[in-house]
């Protein structure tokens, strides 16, 4: 009997209006577009700004839910289940691991963006799990246990998983992917870029604040930081958080960017910044070495004086520098919102394919259905 074809033409996607998931969501369901996929899009918490739902309204094929619920309640998971029912899509996309045990009536698919135990422990090893900490496990691995596949940005994340969870379903690794909406252009400037949470312990921004007291370029740390939290980097310039046209200004105009990042599951910043035609200097773990190796200049994490190094030596060396960056940038153009699109597609279809060649079997025992 001939593989029946699974055709996927509806997606539920869940997201929050915060952080890097919401952009991503949007480039995803813009590339799903192109194939003809709509994207329901459930948000939940914080509600989106008035920019974030133009820019969703402006998404072909896109259609925005949000509830006021935060994700972790039963009230959301109902409002979720009876989304679902009135939208009846093809499957489930879920960026959290909170609903994957809900009662889906489709095959359902939970991206690891990242989670709490393996951030710890990139920062600490072989540190205990905290009783805070030790729920919170328990309720990732009931996501990942439920979840029909687990995906994550790169084989190192799948690896975090692995470490850290009992994995059972299938997995596999998508690149995130991103596009440039305007073309190269802006002069690049003498000075070091970086952007992340600054009050995230895995981001290690103290080793690139010692850098900076070595190098001879102004750095710039863009970055989240809670109203209770001063910025304590003397020798850094602190930007604060930028809205996403700001920050893109600030990779332009950056001619390095650099990232000495414990944990860093999908390399997201240091792929704007490439795409942006930035020089590249990074941590040298598992995941940014599986997206940029060959491409850009790893020094240790926790080793201030080799990022120094790194950072005065492209700075002295225009021509090295111009290299990288040229690397870097035909690096980052594989990892499109197109190629993105394309993996999550043939991924929502394999899972379509397996329930279907499930359902088949069971109907009829002992028919081969390939």
């Amino acid at each position: 009997m001939a593989r029946r074809s699974y055709e996927i033409a509806h997606v539920l996607m869940t997201g929050e209006p915060v952080g890097g998931v919401w952009g991503f969501s949007l480039d995803l369901a813009r590339g799903l577009a192109v194939h003809g996929v709509r994207t329901t899009l459930a948000t939940m918490g914080h509600s989106p700004t008035t920019s974030q739902v133009e820019e969703a309204q402006g998404v072909p094929g896109l259609e925005l839910h949000h509830t006021e619920s935060r994700p972790d309640t039963e009230a959301a998971a109902q409002w979720l289940l009876a989304l679902a029912d009135r939208v009846r899509p093809d499957v489930v996309h879920l960026n959290g691991f909170a609903h994957t045990s809900l009662p889906w009536n489709v095959p359902s698919l939970v991206v690891a963006h990242g989670d709490a135990v393996s951030r710890r422990l990139a920062v600490r090893p072989g540190l205990a799990i905290t009783p805070d900490l030790h729920e919170y496990k328990q309720q990732v691995q009931r996501g990942l246990s439920s979840a029909s596949m687990v995906v994550s940005s790169t084989l190192a994340g799948l690896a975090d998983l692995q470490r850290n969870y009992e994995v059972a379903p299938p997995s596999r690794a998508i690149p995130i992917g991103k596009s440039r909406s305007e073309p190269l252009g802006a002069r690049k400037r003498p000075l070091v870029l970086s952007a992340a949470r600054c009050w995230d312990e895995s981001k290690n921004l103290n080793v690139l604040q010692q850098a900076a007291r070595q190098v001879e370029w102004a750095v710039y740390v863009a970055g989240d930081l809670p109203q209770d939290r001063q910025p304590r980097m003397q020798e850094v310039n602190f930007l604060g958080r930028l809205c996403p046209g700001a920050l893109s200004a600030w990779f332009s105009r950056a001619s390095l960017y650099a990232l000495p990042a414990k944990y860093d599951p999908d390399g997201l910043s240091a792929l704007e910044a490439a795409l942006a035609g930035c020089a590249l200097v990074l941590a040298d773990i598992p995941s940014l070495r599986e997206l940029w190796n060959g491409v850009a200049i790893f020094a240790p994490a926790d080793d201030s004086a080799a990022f120094a190094a790194a950072i005065q030596q492209f700075s002295e060396d225009p021509i090295r520098r111009f290299d990288f960056a040229g690397r870097a940038l035909e690096r980052a153009q594989r990892y499109s919102v197109p190629a993105m699109a394309c993996d999550y597609l043939f991924a929502y279809q394999d899972l379509k394919q397996a329930v279907g060649l499930d359902l088949a079997s069971a109907a009829h025992p002992g028919v081969s259905l390939l």
